[in-house]
C-alpha cells in the first residue's frame, strides 16, 4: 500500500469529538497541554464541553482543529504507525500537514492559524459575505453561474472543488444568492447556504492574506520531511520560501481538492488516512476516485484498525 495522510479543515469540529483518546495516550494529552500553554485557554475542555457556538468561531475553530489533527498524528507515531509517502490538507488542514511534515513548529502554527482565523473574520464585515454548497452540476456550469451572478463589486466564485458534482461558492452575499438561483435554474440538485461567517478563499480575503504574510515572514519554515500536495496548484514544493508564498496565496485562492487527490492517485497512492475529527475527506475520496481506500481516525478503535491494516 502507498499511503497519504489527509487533514480536514473547518466544518469537522463538534463538541465531544475525539473523547476516546485523552486518557489512552500520553502523546495526545501532551499535545493539548502544549496548545493550552500557547493559546492561553483550555482547548480540550472547550472541545468536550462547548458550547458549539464558541467552537465554531473561526479564530477558535482553526487552532482547535490543528491541535486535534496534530494530536492524532502523534498518537499514530506513538503506536508505531507506518510513515506516509505524501500528505495533503483541505484549507486549514494544510497547516496541520505542515506541522506533521516538520515544516513549521506546532507552537508557531497554533499562533499563525489563530491569527489566520482572526484576519479572515475581520477581512469582510459580518453579514457582507456568504458561502453555499452546490450539488449536482459540473464545474463549468457552476463557474458560468458565478460569472453571470457577479456584478461590479458584488463578486462570487467557486472556492472549494470538493468532488465531482460538489462545489462550494463564496463571495458577496447578494451575488451568492444570485448564483444559487442560477445554479437551481441550471438543474442543481441542491444549493445550500453554509453556516460560515466569511467568504473564505475569495479575492475578498486579500486583506487577511496581506496581514498574515507579515507574520509568516517572521516564522521559520523547513524542507518537508514528507512531500505535501498543496491546495493552490495540486503540486508538491520543497523550498521553504515557496511554501510560505503558497500559504499566503492559499487564503484567497480556491481549494483544488479534486486535483490534490488526483495528484496523489497519479503518484501511486491507494490509501488515505484521514487524520482529524470526522469523515468528510474519506467520503469525498470515494467520489473523486472510487478505488481509493479511505480510513478515518476519529476514534481510538478506528485509528488502531488503520494502523493494523496498514502495517
Amino acid at each position: 500500500m502507498t499511503t497519504a495522510f489527509v487533514f480536514p479543515g473547518q466544518g469537522s469540529q463538534k463538541v465531544g469529538m475525539l473523547d476516546t483518546f485523552y486518557t489512552a495516550s500520553d502523546a495526545f494529552k501532551a499535545t493539548f497541554d502544549e496548545a493550552q500553554t500557547v493559546l492561553g485557554y483550555n482547548v480540550w475542555s472547550l472541545i468536550q464541553e462547548g458550547p458549539q457556538e464558541q467552537l465554531n468561531m473561526t479564530e477558535i475553530t482553526q487552532p482547535v482543529l490543528l491541535a486535534s489533527s496534530v494530536a492524532l498524528w502523534r498518537v499514530w507515531q506513538e503506536k508505531g504507525g507506518e510513515q506516509p509517502t505524501f500528505m495533503a490538507g483541505h484549507s486549514l488542514g494544510e497547516w496541520s500537514a505542515l506541522v506533521c511534515a516538520d515544516v513549521v513548529s506546532f507552537a508557531d502554527a497554533l499562533n499563525l492559524v489563530r491569527m489566520r482565523g482572526k484576519f479572515m473574520q475581520e477581512a469582510v464585515p459580518q453579514g457582507v459575505g456568504a458561502m453555499a454548497a452546490i450539488i449536482g452540476l459540473s464545474d463549468a456550469q457552476v463557474e458560468q453561474a458565478c460569472a453571470a451572478a457577479s456584478q461590479g463589486d458584488e463578486v462570487v466564485s467557486p472556492v472549494n472543488y470538493n468532488s465531482p458534482g460538489q462545489l462550494v461558492i463564496a463571495g458577496v452575499a447578494a451575488a451568492v444568492e444570485r448564483a444559487m438561483a442560477l445554479c437551481k435554474e441550471a438543474g442543481a440538485k441542491r444549493a445550500l447556504p453554509l453556516p460560515v461567517s466569511a467568504p473564505f478563499h475569495t479575492a475578498l480575503m486579500q486583506p487577511a492574506a496581506d496581514r498574515l504574510a507579515a507574520e509568516i515572514e517572521k516564522t521559520v519554515f523547513s524542507v518537508p520531511a514528507v512531500p505535501i500536495v498543496h491546495n493552490v496548484h495540486a503540486k508538491t514544493e520543497q523550498d521553504p520560501a515557496a511554501i510560505k508564498a503558497i500559504m499566503i496565496e492559499q487564503i484567497y485562492s480556491p481549494v483544488k481538492w479534486v486535483s490534490c487527490v488526483q495528484a496523489l492517485v497519479d503518484e501511486g497512492v491507494d490509501t488515505l488516512i484521514e487524520c482529524g475529527p470526522g469523515k468528510v475527506l474519506s467520503g469525498l475520496a470515494k467520489r473523486i476516485h472510487k478505488p481509493l481506500v479511505a480510513k478515518p481516525t476519529e476514534t481510538l478503535e478506528a485509528l488502531n484498525a488503520a494502523i493494523e491494516n496498514n502495517s
